[in-house]
Parts: structure tokens; C-alpha cells; sequence
């Protein structure tokens, strides 16, 4: 949806986004903890049950907002614009020479 080739995701999540994607980690790792989740099949039933927990929360807000949680936006500024940020010419660290024994 937000047309990513291969950043992070959360790098272009809003706030709501990140809040629902953490509600459903919470719930999930919470559920299975208190079950004892081991292996494959517990946890992935330990995950679903998380997921749809941070999914009603989530349609629960976009029905009384009327607005949608999840976007097309990204949060990143165009790659062109984060390379001129980086390490500019003459500020790059010097390695520290070992003293010859």
C-alpha cells in the first residue's frame, strides 16, 4: 500500500499506525505468556488472537472518526533529500592507529 521496494515499514507509519502494529505485538506476546505458548501452532494462535484484539481497536476508531487508520503516506523524506544528510566530506572518523609493539 505504501509502495515500498525496501525500507523498513515502520520507518512510514504514522503514529496511529505504530500504535495498533504495538497493540497487536502487546496483545500477542501477552496471550501467549499466559497460555505458555510452545511451537509453532500455539503462538500463531497466540498472534491471531492479538491481531484481531488491535484490529477491533482499530475499526472501533475508524468507525467513530470515519477516517481510516492505515494510509498511503510515507513519513521518510525521498531517499535524494536523506543522502545529503549523511556524513558530509572531511567529517568522516578517522580510524585510531594500535601503537606498534
Amino acid at each position: 500500500m505504501k509502495g515500498l521496494a525496501s525500507h523498513n515499514l515502520r520507518d512510514h507509519m504514522s503514529g496511529a499506525e505504530l500504535i495498533f502494529t504495538a497493540l497487536a505485538e502487546l496483545s500477542t506476546r501477552q496471550i501467549a505468556e499466559s497460555v505458555d505458548a510452545t511451537g509453532m501452532a500455539q503462538n500463531k494462535s497466540a498472534a491471531k488472537t492479538g491481531g484481531r484484539i488491535a484490529g477491533q481497536a482499530r475499526n472501533q476508531l475508524e468507525t467513530q472518526t470515519g477516517k481510516s487508520v492505515v494510509t498511503g503516506a510515507n513519513y521518510l523524506p525521498p531517499s535524494s533529500a536523506r543522502a545529503e544528510k549523511s556524513v558530509k566530506p572531511g567529517k568522516a572518523i578517522k580510524a585510531a592507529k594500535k601503537p606498534s609493539a
